[in-house]
């Protein structure tokens, strides 16, 4: 009667549930329709979480969708880096090879750090981007295997997972957008307390409101009397059922315990001892069966057959049968895959575990290391270094677990587990002391460490150092964001090489925490890197003399760009070649270039940056390839070639989104949305400002983003809204680190925000403290607009009679006049704005010309602000009235109309109302008159004959410069034609022009197609 019994003791009868399953039912069904779903089931340990998931997973599979599980490993208190995503992604590759291996093509290399059956990963050079790039890569893999079919990805036993493991979830969980997708986890809420490392990840997920939370319950009496029944196939004596509800409060694995131990007549006696319940059956089996269950319990959540026999040292024949008599017990079962054996509950696992003694434990780990050591093929290979690690270590061998724990760092390393590195790390430096000074002499830097020694040694032949470990364990921490942790480990390092003297070692680890202050907000970063300046100064070049004056450069050219910037920037660049150290030498170059422009040498810079970018795009320099797409694009919208700036920024988004750099694409996204407001294409620019807003981690990228949707909020009117994004922007910069292209962007919106709600003495106030602070080299691209804005406030003011604008107005003005004589002007935007800010400052004191502005006109029509050029429009239309004239008046309401129709197109209201305010005081009329019949349908826009010839060539799909060939003018006239045309056609683009022409049928297709040929 028995052996029944023992089998049934999983309820063959599904209890309860029925609105969780119907919540994860609702979930299958939304994910199907093309909407990707995350859920996270949360219950004490025995409740009854698996046995929802193997019902669901049973439902889902029946209606077609692909099923693959993963669970956290536990292994010795230590989980596998990413194990549950290894496991479901090879069960994914089993199920649909050919989905999984057309959704990874291209992306092997990164993607074999979670599952090495793809290939080799690639061995570069950790970075900031590294794990990102990882996570990014990982859900475009999963969104394009689930384009087509539905996918269910379960993951267990969240409570034991790794760091790495809860990144990456949270990651999917906030940035899966598309596929027919269903991600749930599973957790042990029991285990959650103030502390446990899974609690700030579930308040995470609690404020995404993508994700559904499903806690469970216990079961009531009903539902414990029908799963009695089931498992007993009878009945049960009610007497009975109250008792096991009493005793088990409705968790159902301990129902389930119980209600064998009632059947095989061993309840009487049993104490209410939770270890004791879980216990009682173990102690029924065998004494072999015993000891197999105690091996099984120290070896990790599943050990392998052979592994297990290795340690047992049975004889087969004996190792099955205690197998089989566990089995038969439900105490352990076939793991997933028939390769191995795991508990039926975990619960019995840790009771078993917990019953062992110390001596006991570790003789277990030492059995388990030597044998995995004899023969490495027993566990799967990306388990093989951390399994030893961990048994090592608890075996409490300092001798064998430090190399061991030093393979298992680099392993984490590798596959961007940044988090279980420094925890390895960290154990490395605590087991460094008491390890035999033989087995250290052995260790070498080269096989540890990406961060090799600074001192010029070989890092084959110099034994590794106890500072070694902890500039790995800086460099991991900061990139896994324990940087508080990091911060500590390079104050200690520091400390000990104040009596060490070397400089080079110490110049690096100065570095280290600059960075890490910068990223704490706990500073700008520079005192750090002056230190680490003064400790190289005189030495010869190294790797670390370069990046200290490579990471010099930039932080100036961001913060204090000048002569002492590039020097820095040249230098650098020297000793990188010199050294070989061919990351920063590319990084340094584009600094240099970037700092050439601001100089003034602007075609010199441009080639370098470009030769940069066709290196990195050459070679497949990924740790590169974001910058040199953001700062390039970036130095060509400052010298106003927007349009050069949005192909390289679109090639960017193509690269960064392929390669998985997230922020890199955020901080592309938010140059974009600048560059497309210069162009007036400010829809688009609207939606590459949200793009970087949601794109990256970082907060900067963000406050980009919000920058560009305050700007285009000013602009159309809502200042409410502008005020809004300004905020948001400040938030994302914060205050511990201030630079020009952060605030001087935010005082011009601040300014103007303060002069369109009509305070002058504010916008006065914030122009003075920009003013103060001054403009450095490379800050033209943000002062000019500021000063023009302050300007413009000046000049509006004494046109409306404001009484604030007279009190402390002609001192304002004289300081605003100095500023403007002595900011740049060596690009052709600068110059531009340069006319039109000393135009406003004329209005204001009402000595404006029409020939003041024509002059401000034509400047503008040389570039690509439609923007700009109706506002300097209006300006020079409103001069032309004031004369009084029939030609000017004929030629400022063609000007109007140029105007609105340009502010009509942008939406730009305050354009548009000024415009429409200003013809009905000159009683003019903006609705030209219908034409009489016009020969030609170029007439009725109001296109010159010179135009109408520009326009067809620009149908035809020629640039400028094609242009100017083909009509004999210059590429800047014919620029400033097709301007014109622009205005004229009411459009902000030649895309839309030829699209306008195409509608109203100006150049037969037989036109458009000899013009091609010619």
């Amino acid at each position: 009667m028995l052996g029944p019994v023992e089998t049934k003791s999983v309820s063959p009868v599904f209890i309860g549930r029925a609105a969780e399953l119907e919540t994860l039912n609702d979930a299958l069904a939304r994910a199907t329709g093309g909407d990707p779903q995350a859920l996270v089931i949360g219950g004490e340990a025995g409740v009854g979480k698996t046995r929802l998931v193997e019902e669901f997973a049973a439902v889902a599979g029946r209606a077609g969708a692909v099923v693959v599980l993963g669970g956290c490993v536990e292994i010795g208190a230590d989980g596998l880096p990413f194990a549950p995503f290894s496991t479901a992604l090879r069960a994914l590759r089993r199920e649909l090879p050919e989905e999984l291996a057309a959704a990874a093509t291209g992306q092997e290399e990164e993607l074999a750090r979670l599952l090495p059956e793809l290939g080799e990963a690639t061995a570069d050079r950790s970075d900031e981007e590294g794990m990102a790039r990882l996570f990014e890569l990982t859900a475009r893999l999963l969104e394009r295997v689930a384009a087509d079919r539905t996918v269910v990805v379960a993951l267990e036993d969240l409570h034991w997972a790794d760091a790495s493991t809860r990144h990456l979830l949270a990651y999917l969980f906030r940035t899966l957008r598309t596929g027919r997708l269903v991600v749930l986890a599973t957790y042990r809420s029991d285990d959650i307390h103030r502390r446990h490392p899974l609690r700030p990840l579930l308040a995470e997920l609690d404020r995404l409101r993508t994700v559904r939370r499903i806690e469970l319950g216990r079961f009531n009496r009903a539902e414990v009397g029908r799963q009695i029944a089931g498992i007993l196939a009878t009945e049960p004596d009610p007497a009975q059922v109250d008792e096991i509800f009493e005793r088990s409060d409705g968790n159902a694995f301990f129902v389930e315990e119980l209600a064998v131990a009632a059947h095989e007549g061993s309840c009487t006696g049993l104490t209410d001892s939770l270890r004791d319940l879980l216990l009682v059956r173990v102690e029924g089996l065998p004494e072999s069966a015993q000891r197999v269950a105690r091996i099984v319990a120290e070896g990790g959540s599943t050990v392998e057959y052979r592994l297990l026999a290795a340690v047992a040292g049975l004889a087969e024949d004996d190792l099955i049968e205690a197998l089989r008599a566990a089995v038969n017990a439900n105490i352990l079962i076939a793991a997933p895959g028939g390769d191995g054996y795991r508990f039926r509950h975990s619960l019995v696992r840790e009771a078993v575990g917990d019953d062992l003694l110390p001596g006991e434990r570790s003789r277990l780990n030492r059995r388990y290391a030597e044998a995995l050591e004899a023969d490495p093929t027993l566990v799967p290979a990306d388990e093989r270094v951390m399994r030893l690690a961990s048994y090592w270590y608890h075996a409490h061998d300092p001798a064998k677990a430090l190399p061991a724990v030093l393979d298992a760092s680099v392993t984490a390393r590798r596959r961007h587990a940044h988090s279980e590195q420094l925890r390895l790390l960290e154990r490395a430096m605590e087991l460094w002391d008491t390890a035999p000074e033989e087995v250290r002499a052995t260790l070498r830097p080269v096989d540890y460490t990406e961060v090799y020694p600074p001192c010029g040694c070989d890092p084959e032949s110099t034994p590794l150092r106890y500072l070694d470990l902890m500039a790995e364990a800086a460099v991991a921490g900061r990139l896994c964001g324990e940087r508080e942790r990091a911060l500590k480990i390079t104050k200690r390092a520091l400390h000990l090489l104040e009596e060490e003297g070397d400089p080079l070692r110490a110049a690096w680890f100065w570095v280290q925490r600059s960075r890490l202050v910068q990223a704490q907000a706990r500073g700008d970063g520079w005192k750090e890197l002056g230190i680490a300046q003064e400790l190289v100064r005189g030495l010869p070049p190294s790797e670390v003399h370069a990046e200290v004056l490579a990471t010099a450069a930039n932080w100036s050219m961001l913060r204090r760009p000048g002569p002492e910037a590039m020097s820095a920037a040249e230098r650098a660049v020297e000793y990188a070649r010199m050294v070989g150290a061919e990351d920063i030498e590319l990084n340094a170059r584009l600094t240099l270039g970037g700092l050439m422009v601001d100089a003034g040498h602007i075609e010199t810079g441009l080639a370098q940056m470009y030769e940069v970018r066709d290196e990195v795009l050459a070679r497949g320099l990924t740790a590169v390839v974001g910058r040199s797409h953001v700062n390039l694009p970036s130095i060509l919208e400052g010298i106003g070639r927007s349009e050069e700036a949005v192909g390289i920024l679109h090639e960017g988004l193509r690269l960064t989104q392929k390669m998985g750099l997230r922020d890199s694409e955020a901080w592309v996204w938010a140059n974009l949305a600048e560059s497309l407001l210069s162009l007036g294409r400010w829809d688009e620019a609207a939606e590459a400002a949200m793009s970087a807003q949601r794109a990256g981690q970082s907060a900067k990228p963000r406050g980009g983003g919000s920058n560009s949707l305050a700007h285009l909020a000013l602009a159309r009117g809502d200042v409410p809204e502008a005020a809004r994004q300004l905020a948001a922007a400040r938030a994302s910069y914060g205050t511990h680190d201030p630079m020009p292209q952060n605030n001087l962007p935010m005082s011009y919106l601040a300014l103007g925000t303060a002069a369109a709600e009509g305070r002058l003495l504010d916008a006065r106030a914030e122009a003075d403290r920009a003013m103060s602070a001054g403009f450095p080299p490379g800050t033209q691209r943000y002062a000019w607009p500021l000063l023009l804005a302050a300007a413009v406030a000046e000049s509006d003011a004494r046109a409306h009679a404001l009484p604030a604008a007279q009190e402390g107005r002609a001192a304002f003005l004289e300081r605003l006049f100095e500023a403007v004589r002595k900011l740049t002007t060596g690009a052709p935007v600068w110059l531009a704005y340069e006319k039109w800010t000393r135009a406003e400052l004329d209005r204001a004191e009402n000595r404006a010309t029409p020939d003041t502005w024509s002059d401000v006109v034509t400047a503008f029509e040389a570039l690509q602000r439609p923007y700009d050029l109706a506002q300097v429009r209006h300006r020079l239309a409103e001069a032309l009235l004031a004369t009084g004239g029939d030609d000017e008046r004929a030629r400022a309401t063609e000007l109007l109309r140029l105007t609105r129709a340009t502010a009509t197109h942008l939406r730009a209201r305050p354009l548009a109302d000024a415009t429409t305010h200003l013809a009905q005081r000159a009683r003019l009329s903006l609705t030209a008159a219908p034409p009489q019949s016009p020969a030609d349908p170029a007439d009725s826009l109001g296109l010159t004959t010179r135009e109408r010839d520009v326009l067809r060539l620009v149908s035809a799909g020629r640039t400028n410069r094609q242009i100017a060939e083909e009509l004999f003018i210059s590429p800047k006239t014919a620029s400033v034609h097709v301007s014109n045309i622009l205005g004229k056609l009411g459009v902000s683009g030649r895309g839309e022009a030829a699209a306008v022409a195409h509608r109203m049928g100006l150049f037969p297709a037989e036109t458009l197609t000899s013009g091609r040929g010619s």
